[in-house]
């Protein structure tokens, strides 16, 4: 059930004495809840749900649970919609819709560990973005820390002999480039534009979009009630679905967009990367799917990477923002 919009007005603006850790607490439980749609759809896709139907699902059902953090802010600024809905469409069109129709697409024409490995490349394309508009080039930790945490993916998603696709490559760094989108666009949210209706706007725009795409029959729909079993217990299909909408996606998103201006972008991404740890976790419990031991060093590899990265924007000593985010940029 939806909170009310006072109780969802309060989660949007949470105390800032201490903005970077609660940043971070609020960044890493956000990637522990993405990781868990993953583990929850497949075993629905593999039993003959479509993907525009989970995906119409999730984003539909997320942005309702929002959607009164919308409305709030509709009712403050009667202007609201006016001014924001640029950053509302470029929200749902890239991080919501883009970014999960372009990894799924690049999933199905090469290993999901390749695709995984490219989405994830998401914090370099941040470092070099501001390189290159800067002109300005990054400090040694934070090029150390790129380094170290793209070595640790590498171990953990494990592409030994994999092949590479031409055109899965392309929609994989596609997914790359909304998941950086998704941090661009929520470090503008704030006082003007509330992080929760932002990320309301963004997932209810993805859900009105994929319901057109099922409905005009460019994505398929099929949608069987099928049982599905999680961590040995077999489920009825709306047990997967409604934790992936319901916290997976509402969590995920609604607790991103309040870190993301709290701890900077660059640092965001970063920390995002420990989603891929915590799906590994998940698919350990739920699908019985054990990591390797390198696996687990490459995770290790990782944390030291974003330990780095966050030690500069540390140093830099920028008390409400972290140091080294993004330039403002025009909305999409």
């Amino acid at each position: 059930m939806a909170a009310p919009p006072t109780s969802l007005a309060l989660l949007s603006s949470l105390p800032t004495r201490r903005p970077s850790t609660s940043g971070l607490v609020l960044a890493v439980v956000s990637a522990l809840a993405f990781s868990s749609s993953g583990p929850f759809i497949k075993p629905l896709l593999e039993a003959g749900w479509s993907l525009g139907a989970a995906l119409l699902v999730r984003m539909g059902v997320a942005g309702l649970i929002l959607s009164p953090a919308l409305l709030l802010a509709i009712r403050r600024q009667p202007t609201f919609l006016r001014r924001h809905w640029k950053l509302i469409l470029g929200f749902g069109l890239m991080p919501v819709l883009g970014c999960q129709l372009f990894f799924f697409s690049a999933m199905q024409r090469m290993p999901v560990a390749v695709a995984l490995l490219i989405q994830y490349l998401a914090p370099v394309l941040l470092v070099a973005f501001v390189w290159l508009r800067t002109r300005r080039a990054p400090s040694r930790l934070v090029l150390w820390g790129s380094a170290v945490a793209i070595v640790g993916l590498v171990l953990v998603v494990d592409v030994s002999g994999a092949n590479f696709d031409l055109l899965g490559t392309l929609f994989a760094l596609a997914a790359a480039v909304c998941v950086c989108a998704y941090f661009v666009i929520s470090e503008r949210a704030g006082a003007d534009l509330p992080p929760l209706a932002l990320a309301a706007g963004g997932l209810l725009t993805g859900g009105v979009i994929m319901a057109v795409l099922c409905l005009t029959g460019i994505m398929p729909f099929a949608a069987p009630a099928v049982s599905v079993v999680l961590a040995g217990a077999e489920v009825p299909w709306f047990v997967p679905l409604l934790w992936v909408a319901a916290v997976a996606t509402t969590l995920g998103y609604a607790l991103g967009v309040i870190a993301v201006p709290r701890i900077g972008s660059r640092v965001a991404s970063f920390v995002g990367l420990s989603e891929v740890l915590f799906a590994l976790g998940f698919a350990w419990v739920f699908l019985a799917e054990a990591p390797a031991p390198i696996q687990f060093a490459g995770g290790a590899a990782i944390l030291v990477g974003v330990v780095l990265v966050r030690l500069d924007a540390q140093s830099a000593g920028v008390p409400r923002k972290a140091a080294a985010t993004l330039p403002v940029v025009p909305a999409p």
